[in-house]
């Protein structure tokens, strides 16, 4: 059912887009953002946040999906908070189940300190760059748990 969504966020990072980015703009036009819009909400949380190598920002992406699909505007509505929140804490599990984890260095296999010492400086979009990154593939897992997601809240929304 998501699968034009899932090849489009795949197309956008072999594009040049950044991780978060490729997975947001696939799915904001269900939650009426422009590409324009998603591009630049999300562009923040490439490269592990702000290319710091923290929490995979193909993951953040998806986390951020979630938000505009079950994240509360109400500042006193604990249960929509808590529904959120399960919400992610399940994606992320199976985020780190199927990659080994939720850290962009970790993914990257780099050592702590190249974790540490990360540049902001974004690298090249080359052949060789895709070659010896997972993260095309760490793209297509995040639209692709966030697409399965929205099914299976679909299917319990008309089954209800």
């Amino acid at each position: 059912m998501y699968e034009d969504r899932i090849a489009k966020a795949v197309e956008l990072f072999r594009s040049g887009y950044n991780c978060s980015q490729s997975v947001v703009a696939a799915f904001a036009d269900l939650y009426d953002f422009t590409t324009d819009q998603a591009l630049k909400m999300s562009a923040s949380f490439g490269g592990g946040i702000g290319r710091m190598r923290q929490t995979c920002g193909a993951a953040c992406g998806m986390f951020l999906l979630t938000g505009l699909e079950t994240g509360s505007t109400d500042p006193a509505d604990r249960e929509g908070k808590s529904a959120n929140y399960a919400a992610v804490q399940q994606l992320a599990a199976r985020f780190k189940a199927e990659n080994g984890s939720l850290i962009c260095g970790e993914l990257l296999g780099l050592t702590k300190k190249e974790q540490t010492d990360a540049s902001p400086q974004a690298e090249a979009r080359t052949p060789a760059y895709y070659a010896k990154r997972p993260c095309t593939e760490m793209v297509r897992t995040a639209a692709t748990l966030f697409a399965e997601f929205l099914t299976e809240r679909k299917k319990s929304e008309t089954e209800a």
